[in-house]
């Protein structure tokens, strides 16, 4: 198959294909005598792992691990397993972060709970003390403003 059929098959961007073959994550494919790339079923199946992976929100150098793992199954997954634990561990820190940024949004969006004209709004007033380092409903102190502003 050709990219454009590679691409459709795996929903995979054209030059997201041409990345992953520079970086290495899928084979080189053999050309055709007009020079165009022919990908084959063993293209299909990596650029799919890849996607999933990715879907997963798997960064690439860690993609790149387990593709190795993939050429040479006779390795103990203990390293898989720390890797996707390591995963995990990412995941819960953003949303751990996620949870602390709504609870900031909620405070913020209780500081002006009926319509006003901008110049008495509670909202862009938080955001405009915060902007000068003052605490505001959203952040306990100052310091904390000054960290969301860096």
């Amino acid at each position: 198959m050709r990219i454009s059929e590679l691409a459709a098959a795996t929903g995979v961007d054209l030059e997201t294909i041409r990345y992953y073959e520079k970086q290495g994550l899928l084979p080189e494919p053999e050309r055709e005598a007009n020079g165009y790339r022919r990908y084959s079923a063993l293209h299909l199946e990596r650029l799919s792992f890849i996607r999933h992976c990715r879907a997963l929100d798997i960064p690439l150098a860690e993609v790149r691990r387990l593709v190795a793992f993939m050429v040479s199954p006779a390795e103990d997954c203990g390293d898989i397993n720390s890797l996707i634990e390591q995963q995990i561990a990412r995941v819960r820190a953003r949303l751990a972060s996620m949870h602390a940024l709504e609870k900031q949004l909620c405070s913020l969006r209780a500081s002006c709970d009926e319509r006003h004209q901008g110049k008495e709004c509670g909202i862009l007033h938080e955001l405009v003390a915060a902007a000068h380092g003052e605490a505001c409903a959203c952040h306990a102190d100052a310091e904390s403003a000054r960290q969301v502003a860096e």
